[in-house]
């Protein structure tokens, strides 16, 4: 039942590493206004919960039709984001100065939209909120590339991404399939602890047996001498080799590949921070096959790219933004707003339903290993069953002068 009052507003903030949809979720939360016109304001958080806490946010009312309409073709993310560790001790003064300013601000509602981090701040403030007293309901809005989050068959940003990976390394493969000398080509794909990103490239081969030849997910131990012995064999028979690898890729003991050429910092959450696997193994293959070797890193473009936006993803970011308000509306609170898959046999559809944030944060949902094959180098014909639907329709940003028109704040210097 939708709480009694006479007016509500909505603080709401974006975390972490942005997607090619995370500000259609946010066009979500602006046209829910349209829906329960209870809602008199909508803020935003500059650069998440970091931000608020200096006083940063914005009146999102100010965005014209126009604009609002920009969102959901606009990547990055438009309130700027952040990768703020809320404190373990529930006393920290911290949640006091949160709830204060809250409270000052006469928020009713805050939406986050993020991912395993992200969901982390929600559920601490869902917790603080219900130990103070507060009536303000907190919910929280998935998002993430690497499809990890727990009690949800997606998230609003895979879709898009695989999208980009699996159309990429197509492009990639038919330029590495030009010339008859030897050559590998190693293609390193974002993907921390799971796979679901990497196993995209699966939808890339064009026919059975085309490359990529072989693909390596964080969920299963990986050997470089195991994967010589594999490129060595398929030279044998193939001039080009294209490789695609998880950032995270590890042996048994927990190595990283990538930390094999120096890599050691973390970032705030003591996550280490992955990338140059491909450079690793490029020169490892150089110095132990002799053929020509090129690695590629898709980096950043995996989750900035407009251009490869799935239109299936839009669509359903925009209604978990809307289903987030409904939550909040019906007086709920600590929920993350989850997608379930409906007569998937017959017609791909999806059922929005929530879960507790605590079932999500911190935890990880690994790519299930029924779905990878040949000894950890291959992905099954069952998962393009699970991805297809998700990469389905384009979404085009609007043209001018050549360029893409996104809407963007202009950033103070």
């Amino acid at each position: 039942m939708q709480a009694e009052t006479n007016h509500l507003n909505i603080l709401v903030g974006q975390s972490g590493g942005p997607t090619a949809v995370i500000n259609s979720s946010l066009y979500g939360i602006l046209k829910a206004r349209t829906i329960y016109p209870v809602i008199t304001g909508i803020f935003g958080m500059i650069n998440g919960i970091e931000g608020y806490l200096k006083g940063q946010k914005v009146d999102l009312s100010l965005l014209s039709r126009e604009d609002q309409e920009l969102l959901k073709t606009t990547p990055g993310a438009y309130l700027g984001s952040c990768r703020y560790k809320m404190p373990e001790d529930p006393n920290a003064d911290v949640y006091t100065e949160i709830f204060e300013r809250l409270k000052e601000d006469k928020i009713d509602i805050v939406l986050y939209i993020g991912g395993n981090d992200s969901m982390d701040t929600v559920a601490k403030l869902a917790s603080c909120a219900l130990r103070i007293g507060s009536p303000i309901r907190l919910i929280g809005i998935p998002k993430t590339i690497d499809n990890d989050l727990c009690d949800t068959d997606h998230t609003p940003g895979y879709g898009s991404a695989a999208k980009f990976v699996a159309m990429n390394v197509r492009q990639i493969v038919m330029d590495a399939e030009v010339y008859q000398t030897k050559a590998v080509t190693i293609v390193e794909i974002m993907g921390r602890n799971a796979g679901w990103l990497t196993a995209a490239a699966k939808a890339a081969r064009k026919y059975p047996g085309d490359n990529p030849a072989l693909i390596y997910l964080p969920e299963v131990d990986f050997y470089i001498d195991n994967m010589l012995d594999e490129v060595r064999e398929l030279l044998k028979h193939k001039n080009a080799v294209v490789i695609c690898i998880s950032e995270g890729i590890h042996d048994a003991n927990g190595t990283l590949v990538c930390e094999l050429g120096g890599s050691s910092a973390k970032d705030v959450f003591g996550h280490k921070l992955l990338a140059g696997a491909g450079k690793v193994l490029e020169n490892t293959i150089r110095q132990e096959l002799g053929v020509k070797v090129r690695s590629v890193e898709l980096n950043v473009t995996q989750r900035a790219s407009a251009f490869e936006a799935s239109f299936t993803d839009v669509t359903e970011a925009v209604a978990c933004g809307v289903k987030g308000v409904e939550f909040a509306m019906e007086g709920n609170s600590g929920l993350m707003v989850t997608m379930h898959r409906t007569n998937e046999k017959l017609l791909y559809s999806i059922d929005y339903r929530g879960t507790k944030v605590s079932n999500v944060s911190n935890e990880v949902r690994s790519f299930p290993v029924e779905w990878i094959t040949r000894d950890g180098t291959d992905i099954s014909e069952a998962f393009l069953s699970y991805l297809i639907p998700l990469i389905q329709g384009e979404s085009y940003p609007p043209m001018e002068n050549g360029l893409p028109r996104f809407l963007y704040r202009k950033q103070s210097i």
